[in-house]
């Protein structure tokens, strides 16, 4: 059956010097209605109702103007996209027909293909690009299928996931579930690679000893933070709890008008949690060497949870003061957990800036991410990847946070944002087998008599090679690879619901491994 052609309705004055533009159009697959004043365009709009698919609009008609044609357009059909032609390319003009949601203003006179190329860009174009995205993700394909079989660096599975991420944000427009599949397969194939390779080399990248090591956790306020400062920059550091490369993405689009942008990557230190990955950034030092050189600062998952990252501060303080930075007024630091938090901070950014260094930790991403695992309506309102990832865009558009950052841009300051660690959607669950003492965390364990398939998680029998600290004689992690959870043998099957679809951090995958890194400068 032939594809139903589109129906154009073409609003000007002069439509009979027009017949060999609507010809034009005619030929090239489209149907097309003259009319010769605003009047009739309104009675085509009232009669044709959903059948029609563009009007193209005269600015300057008898009777009523297309301004006030285009109004009444908009009254009884909002979504019928309108092109706008006029001979004046006075600015208030252009200005009163974009605040009534023109799609496009064309400047007479128009030539046939002007006039094509904008009706197919509005009727065809998301057509276009799905065929378009299909075509350029089998030639992407292969071009990632090469890097993967050519690995030897940390840097190249940087590259890997960030073109996956790229995809990640070009396919939320596309909802082709073939090409959606391709895509997870490739994800998955990569994760298990990415999980190899991890297991090969993560002890020499820990242990400092690997000519390649990648800038990890630990590196982060030395390589980012303190050159700024010893510039005498003034700086905001800013780090968004579990905070994946995909949704930094799609917040790095709303941010660019306001700053210029460097991104970096780098590599969370394991297991990527919290009580770990965060206290190594702001310590600048593995998890074993800051339980060895400042234990009363440090916390196992199964202490206190509260203490986990209570001092933050401390350990900023100790480590800058190593990079022999010794600021005067000394750091103010702001942990952010709900809205009244992130008010008090925005009405209070101008005063901030008398200081030589803000470090603000936000909380929200981590905490939807815990949230969305105990509450069916968010789990049905964001089921997947694209839409947990459209939530946290839609939350930042309207976050005292993004306040912050537009107040920032009128400054004269850098803003160094990171996160400490992402998080993967939790697909398959494999036992876990351990004493009653035994960490909670569905991602990595911690306890003594510890067991897993080797298949689905690493075994980590000797911590301190791993520059993690031990709690007690014995103590072994074992630590999830890919997209899996852990699960006791005991009622297995009502955790193993529980938990599948949950967003999860803790583990060995490119979500939770490879990190956004960015230098913003205001423009």
């Amino acid at each position: 059956m032939a594809e139903e052609r589109k129906r154009i309705l073409w609003a000007d004055d002069e439509i009979d010097h027009l017949r060999p533009h609507m010809k034009f159009l005619e030929d090239r697959g489209f149907h097309v209605e003259g009319v010769t004043n605003g009047e009739d365009a309104i009675a085509v709009v009232e009669e044709a109702g959903s059948r029609l698919d563009l009007v193209i609009l005269d600015e300057m008609m008898p009777g009523i103007s297309g301004l006030e044609t285009l109004q009444a357009i908009k009254a009884r059909s909002p979504y019928l996209p309108v092109i706008m032609v006029t001979k004046s390319e006075d600015e208030e003009l252009i200005d009163s027909a974009i605040r009534q949601e023109i799609q496009n203003y064309l400047v007479k006179p128009v030539n046939p293909l002007q006039v094509y190329t904008a009706a197919k860009q509005l009727l065809d174009g998301s057509r276009i690009r799905e065929s378009g995205a299909m075509r350029d993700y089998v030639s992407e394909f292969t071009v990632l299928r090469n890097l993967r079989s050519g690995v030897s660096s940390p840097d190249d599975w940087i590259e890997i996931h960030r073109k996956l991420a790229d995809w990640d944000i070009r396919l939320d427009d596309h909802r082709d579930a073939g090409l959606l599949q391709t895509h997870e397969d490739a994800k998955g194939e990569a994760n298990v690679e990415f999980g190899q390779f991890v297991t090969r080399n993560y002890q020499s990248w820990i242990q400092g000893t690997a000519e390649d090591r990648p800038v990890m956790s630990k590196d982060i306020i030395g390589k980012y933070v303190a050159p700024l400062l010893k510039e005498r920059r003034k700086v905001y550091f800013l780090l968004i709890d579990c905070l994946r490369l995909d949704q930094w993405l799609a917040i790095e689009k709303i941010l660019e008008p306001y700053f210029d942008i460097q991104r970096d990557h780098y590599y969370s230190v394991l297991p990527t949690a919290t009580s770990f990955s965060r206290n190594s950034i702001f310590a600048g030092l593995t998890p074993l060497e800051i339980s060895e050189q400042h234990p009363e600062y440090w916390s196992m998952p199964g202490d206190d949870e509260n203490s986990l990252n209570r001092f933050e501060r401390q350990l900023l303080d100790l480590q800058l003061e190593r990079l022999g930075l010794n600021l005067n007024p000394s750091t103010k630091y702001i942990k952010i957990f709900n809205q009244e938090e992130a008010t008090a901070v925005k009405k209070d950014i101008a005063s901030l800036y008398s200081l030589p260094l803000v470090a603000m930790v936000f909380n929200f991403v981590d905490i939807l991410s815990h949230g969305r695992s105990e509450s069916d309506l968010l789990q049905e309102i964001a089921p997947d990847e694209a839409a947990f990832r459209a939530l946290t865009m839609a939350w930042f558009k309207h976050s005292s946070l993004f306040d912050i950052l537009k107040a920032i841009s009128k400054q004269d300051a850098t803003v160094v944002l990171t996160t400490d660690h992402g998080s993967v959607l939790a697909k398959r669950s494999t036992i876990a087998y351990g004493n009653r003492d035994t960490s909670t965390n569905l991602r990595f364990k911690i306890g003594t008599n510890l067991g897993c398939d080797e298949k689905c998680a690493i075994h980590l029998k000797n911590p301190a090679d791993y520059q993690l600290p031990s709690p007690g004689v014995n103590t072994h992690y074992i630590i999830a690879k890919e997209n899996h959870y852990f699960v006791y043998p005991t009622k297995f099957h009502e955790y193993e619901r529980r938990y599948r679809g949950s967003f999860q951090h803790g583990g060995i995958s490119m979500e939770e491994m490879i990190l956004p890194c960015v230098v913003m400068n205001p423009r």
